[in-house]
């Protein structure tokens, strides 16, 4: 896909209206998993200002580092100094919905819908599993994204496969 820059990583943006929880998660997960090949960031449309405590704890648990993850709004990505971006991905239905930034260079998008579980309600421990089982789902989504074979497809099928891996996961995370 990207054949013209084969020295630098994938930019990867995920987008989420609070940037506090599971656009953090995914850009700590696709850091990891993707170390080398990707290079993941997060903002929000109306980023909340912090990360929630609740990711950062997941995230710290499972042997993460936390520095450097932070609530930010889409338009740092937005400007002429910023990472040129390879694929956006949505991870909360209000992003999908909202309308984005002119993103420079035409990445490719999906929406990868996940529950807030900063939203989720209850005992610590009920909260606790809310977190858990959206880091589960973007885990398994992040894992298919990252063993694509993304300069052997044309954009079409690539695209294909990233609605693909948004609709799939849903199914095996519910099973």
């Amino acid at each position: 896909m990207r054949d013209a820059q084969p020295d630098r990583p994938y930019n990867v943006l995920f987008l989420c209206t609070g940037n506090s929880a599971r656009s953090i998660l995914a850009e700590a997960i696709l850091n990891r998993i993707g170390k080398g090949k990707f290079m993941a960031f997060s903002a929000g449309s109306q980023p909340k200002g912090a990360v929630h405590p609740q990711a950062l704890g997941l995230l710290e648990r499972l042997g993460y580092s936390t520095n450097g993850l932070r609530s930010k709004r889409w338009e740092e990505f937005a400007t002429p100094d910023a990472p040129v971006l390879d694929f956006v991905f949505t991870v909360c239905d209000n992003a999908a919905n909202e309308v984005c930034p002119v993103w420079p260079g035409q990445p490719m998008t999906a929406h990868w819908g996940v529950p807030d579980p900063a939203a989720a309600e209850g005992t610590e421990a009920e909260i606790a599993a809310a977190f858990r089982e959206a880091y589960l789902m973007l885990q398994r989504r992040i894992e298919l994204f990252a063993n694509l074979p993304v300069r052997g497809l044309d954009r079409m099928s690539l695209k294909r496969k990233l609605d693909e891996i948004g609709r799939t996961a849903d199914a095996k995370a519910q099973a």
